[in-house]
Parts: structure tokens; sequence; C-alpha cells
């Protein structure tokens, strides 16, 4: 019997959560067929059987979401009974144990971790010493409100998961379970007074909360924002588009010209596009290649493919490929390589007419651009009010390498290639 487990499928990943089944217990499974989809952190993906049998159980049900390395699915390719078979017979040959089965769509270093199920041992449970504490909801409230750090706790619940009674000699003053059950009712109370409803969170997003909320409290953030006359960035862009339509070709959009305006500014300014290595380095990363990342907001939450090498690709170029990698985020078709590798991230909320904004920094990038909305504006223009075109834009740096005037200079250069369009297709 192999059990099939829960793989780590990149490097930000900690849990995965069981999309779909595609075979049932009883079901035979051949060699290459699917077995099931996972959503991770960053997509969701097949995974095929490496060998034939049959599908005996499923441990881990669709929708449920469990640590890295817990067991999915138990499936029987015979290998016990050819044990059986070798015990009974010393003639017999042993059979040799299962390789990993590898992951559709998945770098070769990350197999689907097998192995062949051995007798209960006394062991602690799955994923209760790894770097992050599971926790039921009434666990992780009960902690908030009494200060619990719960990374030391050890859980007792299925799969290690932390329950209630893990906690209860940890609570200030709560000896006894009558303290828990006053909190669990209060809660309950505050709730309903709410019209609350627990909504599930998807794995992507739970990443999403926990990566930006580390870096909203380690990374110190300075905001710098500047202001763009786009007037004559939307002329040059509807002239442009006049003649693309009249080719056959598509047209480009405002943040496609955006992308190539950062890239040629990054060129000019190699220090924003670098990193940050850790408290304890010497040395920052200076990034040779400009790799732009683009903020999507898909069905399963905020991601961000990167257009790779931006600075060496035309204004078209870069709109055909932010168009196919917005298709792919929003059918969850993105792969790990197309949203890995990025420098620098652009924030783009134009068009939902949010005039300006900041965003977090995307680690380990060292800086993020926000872009607000192109609107009409009075401006003065040689000592007269006109009515122009307008975009503002937030650089949100991380000062540890990015200081304040290395910001200004770099939205400089950002505001002479957008208020001299032409040059961004030359």
């Amino acid at each position: 019997m192999i059990e099939i487990k829960m793989p780590r499928l990149s490097d930000t990943m900690e849990e995965g959560a069981v999309a779909t089944w595609h075979k049932q217990p009883g079901d035979h499974v051949d060699v290459g067929d699917v077995l099931v989809e996972i959503e991770t952190d960053k997509a969701t993906m097949e995974y095929e059987a490496y060998e034939a049998g049959t599908l005996t159980e499923i441990l881990v049900a669709e929708g449920e979401t469990v640590a890295i390395g817990t067991p999915i699915a138990l499936l029987d390719s015979g290998v016990a009974t050819a044990r059986a078979v070798a015990t009974a017979s010393p003639s017999s040959a042993v059979a040799t144990p299962p390789s990993s089965p590898q992951a559709v769509g998945s770098a070769p270093d990350t197999p689907l971790d097998t192995t062949v199920a051995q007798p209960p041992v006394s062991a602690a449970p799955a994923g209760a010493d790894g770097p992050r504490r599971f926790a039921s909801p009434l666990v992780r409230r009960i902690a908030r409100q009494y200060g619990i750090d719960l990374s030391g706790v050890r859980g007792t619940g299925p799969g290690g998961r932390i329950i209630r009674r893990d906690i209860m000699s940890l609570v200030d003053g709560a000896t006894n379970e009558a303290v828990l059950e006053s909190a669990e009712q209060a809660l309950v109370i505050t709730d309903e007074r709410r019209g609350s409803e627990s909504v599930a969170l998807s794995s992507t997003r739970r990443v999403i909360a926990r990566r930006l909320g580390e870096s909203a409290r380690t990374i110190p953030h300075f905001f710098v924002t500047a202001v763009a006359d786009a007037h004559a960035l939307v002329a040059m862009r509807t002239e442009l588009n006049a003649q693309l339509v009249a080719v056959g070709r598509a047209k480009v959009s405002v943040n496609d010209l955006l992308i190539r305006a950062c890239a040629l500014a990054l060129r000019e300014h190699p220090q924003v596009n670098a990193s940050y290595v850790d408290d304890a380095s010497t040395t920052m990363l200076v990034h040779h290649r400009i790799n732009i990342g683009v903020a999507v907001a898909s069905a399963i939450g905020l991601v961000v493919p990167v257009i790779n090498d931006a600075d060496h690709k035309t204004v078209s170029e870069l709109g055909v490929e932010a168009k196919q990698l917005a298709a792919l985020a929003n059918d969850k078709r993105l792969s790990l390589e197309q949203m890995s590798g990025g420098t620098f991230t652009i924030s783009n909320l134009g068009m939902f007419g949010v005039e300006q904004f900041t965003a977090i920094i995307n680690p380990p990038e060292g800086a993020i651009l926000a872009v607000g909305a192109t609107a009409l504006e009075p401006r003065v223009i040689d000592g007269e009010v006109q009515v122009r075109h307008t975009m503002r834009y937030t650089l949100s740096s991380d000062h540890r390498i990015i200081d304040g005037a290395l910001a200004a200079q770099f939205l400089q250069t950002l505001t002479t290639y957008l208020e001299n369009p032409w040059s961004l297709v030359a």
C-alpha cells in the first residue's frame, strides 16, 4: 500500500488544498492517469499516477487543506501482495519500492512524496513539528485575545492541529475550563450580533495574507509620490492604436506604456532593481535582468505574473505578453515559473477610478509602483490654466537599500519618459 502525501511545490508553500479528485475509491488507476488536482499557494496542479493499481481510500476530501507531508490517499499497487508472496516463498522476487510520481507541469525537483505504509509508531502528528502551527479558528481567536504565541504549542488534534485543550494552561490566569467556555461564548455572541459568516480562504489568499503581513511588519517602507502630465501620453496612445488597428495589430494600453517606462527607468537606476539579503549580510543583490511583475486581481486573489527582460521588449510585445499572463491568471493556469523571478512590481488600480494609493512591497523585491487613474485636471501651463490629463503614482521602497534621493531620482526619470512618450516606442 502506498501513501500519497501532500507535496511541497514551491518555496513558500506550507500547505495545500485538494481541489478535485479524478479517481474514486475502487477505481483502477493506470500509469499516467490524473489522480488529483492540488491547489497550492501559486497555482492548481494536476498529479498523475506513477504506477498502476487501485485507489483504495481517499484521506483528504475535496476542499480540505492539509500540511505538507500529510497522507491524502492510499493506492494499492500490489506491493503488499508481492511481499506476502515473498515471505511465503523464499525464491520469490521481492518487489522494488515505487519511485516518486511526477507532477504535470511541475519542476523535476518537486515530486509527489510517496512512501510505503509502515506499522503505526509513536510519533508526533503530521505537521506538528513544522515551522507553522495549524490551529482551529477558535484557538486562533483565543490566542489573539490573550496574547498567546502558538509557535511553541504542540497540537494534539487531527494532523497536529492545535485545539482548545492544548492552550488551556497558557491562558493568563485561566487554569480551568470555565474561563475558556466564557471566552468562546463571548466570541460566538459577538459574531451573532455582527451577522458573521465563516468563508473559507483559498491557499493563495492565505499565503498573500502571510507574506504581505510579514512584508509590512519587517520591511521599513517609505513612500514617494509624483504626478505626470499625461496629455501627450494619451494623445500618442490614441494615434498609435489607430495605426495598429489599421494593420490588424492589437492595441496597447496605458499599462503597457507604464511597463516600458518603468523598465527603461530601472535600467538607468539599477539600485532600485535590487533586493535586501538579510541583517547579517554585508551585501545587497543588484539584479542585471529587469523582470517586471504585474499585479493581477484574479478570482483566487492577487497574483503577480512576471514579464522577463521587460527592457528588451517593445510596447506591443509587452502588451501581448501582459494580456496572455492576465488570462492565465484568471483561469488559474499560471505556472510557478511565470510567477517567479520578479525584480520590480507594478500595481495599477487606475481602471477602477482610484486616484492614488500605496502598495506593500512584494518580497524579495526592493520596490513597487502603485499607479492611479489618468484623469483630466486643471494645470498651469506657461502661466495659463489648462485642462490636462494627469497621472499620479507612488513608489514604495525598502529603506534598507533605497534612500529618498534615489527613489526621487527614479520617479523623476519615469516622469520624463511618460511626459515624452514617443521615447518609449523609439
